[in-house]
């Protein structure tokens, strides 16, 4: 059995997570895709993953949104499991919150499933006259608002914030009256009154590319703790010079659970973090990854770049994409403070045999010499492996490889001038080990109106990075 929407007898999701791995396969999924030059709006792409139609593994509806320049990157949805005890409420709409104009579209994927259309947008100036802008990550809570995570102030400076819609996308205003300095991702674990948010940088710098002569007045290497009832921030956690750029945060699926990790992204160390009996926040390197020794490459040294990471529905794996280094690492996390590998596979990047960088040392040692790179269905793997979506019962992951366009310009050229792709990697769920369908592939460069930069997935009935548990 297949979804194709998401009706449910109570709230939107599930009871549990284990009641979601039991759930209906994924048929669908939604990704941004962003035009690099901006010469025609973004769009979403509705891509058929049933193994058993015709039009599997390919584009099967576009969307257009409504404006220029928007650059589409992360997404959310109106409601999820946080209010799946509440009838009343419906996952009828996909929140696609844009990095650059600051404004958010509300996409009815109700109606009709396979070809999502416009609901609700909240403009730019809705936006920025909260002082913030430079949005991210959308949630939503069991309330039935949406948070949203912004990066930066209108003007570009960075600024960590956070704003409230309603279900009419109408911007109630800031979730805190507290700032960070910088901004990214969140997670809260209500049972716990907590919330953790993360930084990447400061959008005037990231928005241009990577420069790292700039990481140290730049760029983000906080944590910060926040009383989730009282909305006040209660601890700040630096990671020093282990945890350069934290991105994506996630704690375990258990709603009881107080473990969660972190991915560095330049640092390229996976953090762990727990609390302790004094009721502290604490943390540590569980997974400190090497950076390969180049010849050719910008730097003598290339860092992995740990660019997203997610959790298996039942907390026993681990995930995470080395967008630089090419692969997809799989640990096994059952005891959360010694995670232990579990499989690995090699999609693409920097470190690859016969390509333009020669590897002298410094990669993994179950690799340790350049890999090779597999061709799709006759496509060579551009870019590296980089958005990752797990299926609800945790035997198919997928992958998208663009990051950000600038960013994608910078480092993957190629990738940008021919197109991104998406890709399905087979999963041992059980014992551990990950290995690449030859049979899926998604072309991004083959689009009727040109190559775009495929971005990050998500399925119509929640997933492993969209739902939370109250």
């Amino acid at each position: 059995m297949v979804e194709n929407g998401c009706k449910h007898q109570k709230g939107p999701g599930f009871a549990s997570p284990l009641d979601a791995t039991k759930g209906p396969r994924e048929a669908l999924v939604y990704l941004p895709c962003i035009v690099p030059d901006q010469s025609r709006p973004d769009y979403l792409a509705t891509v058929d993953v049933d193994p058993s139609n015709d039009t599997y593994s390919q584009v099967i509806h576009r969307l257009p949104m409504l404006h220029k320049g928007d650059e589409l990157h992360h997404s959310g949805w109106n409601a999820c499991s946080s209010c799946h005890g509440d009838p009343t409420k419906s996952r009828d709409m996909l929140i696609l919150p844009a990095t650059q104009s600051h404004r958010v579209y509300g996409i009815d994927v109700a109606s009709d499933p396979r070809a999502p259309r416009h609901s609700k947008t909240a403009e730019p100036a809705d936006v920025t006259k909260t002082g913030l802008a430079f949005l991210h990550t959308a949630h939503c809570l069991g309330s039935g608002d949406i948070m949203i995570s912004a990066m930066g102030d209108p003007e570009g400076n960075a600024k960590g914030g956070f704003l409230i819609l309603d279900q009419d996308l109408k911007v109630k205003g800031t979730w805190s009256d507290e700032v960070t300095k910088f901004g990214y991702d969140f997670w809260y674990q209500p049972r716990h009154n907590v919330m953790f948010s993360s930084e990447w940088g400061t959008p005037n710098t990231f928005t241009k590319g990577f420069n790292p002569l700039l990481v140290p007045t730049s760029y983000g290497s906080d944590l910060h703790v926040w009383d989730w009832q009282n909305k006040k921030q209660v601890q700040t956690i630096n990671l020093g010079s282990e945890g350069l750029i934290p991105l994506e945060i996630r704690f375990l699926h258990d709603p009881n659970s107080t473990h969660g990790f972190v991915g560095a992204a330049l640092s390229s160390n996976i953090i762990h973090f727990t609390k302790d009996v004094s009721g502290q926040w604490v943390h540590k390197v569980v997974i400190k990854q090497e950076w390969p020794k180049m010849i050719g490459w910008a730097l003598p040294t290339l860092p992995p770049l740990i660019t997203d990471i997610l959790i298996s529905l039942d907390d026993k794996f681990l995930y995470f994409s080395n967008w630089l280094r090419g692969d997809i690492a799989q640990y096994d996390i059952t005891d959360p403070e010694n995670p232990k590998l579990a499989g690995r596979v090699w999609l693409g990047g920097c470190c690859r045999k016969g390509g333009p960088y020669k590897v002298v040392g410094g990669l993994p040692e179950d690799t340790p010499d350049a890999p090779d790179i597999p061709t799709v269905k006759g496509h060579e793997l551009l870019g590296g492996p980089q958005m990752i979506q797990l299926s609800r019962d945790g035997k198919r992951l997928y992958v998208s490889n663009s990051l950000f366009s600038a960013w994608d310009k910078q480092f993957y050229p190629d990738m940008v001038k021919k197109g991104s792709y998406m890709l399905q990697i087979d999963v041992d769920n059980v014992s551990g080990g990950l290995k690449l369908n030859p049979e899926f592939y998604v072309d991004f460069g083959a689009e009727p109106e040109g190559p775009v930069l495929a971005h990050e997935i998500r399925y119509p009935g929640g997933d492993c990075s969209s739902d939370i548990w109250e």
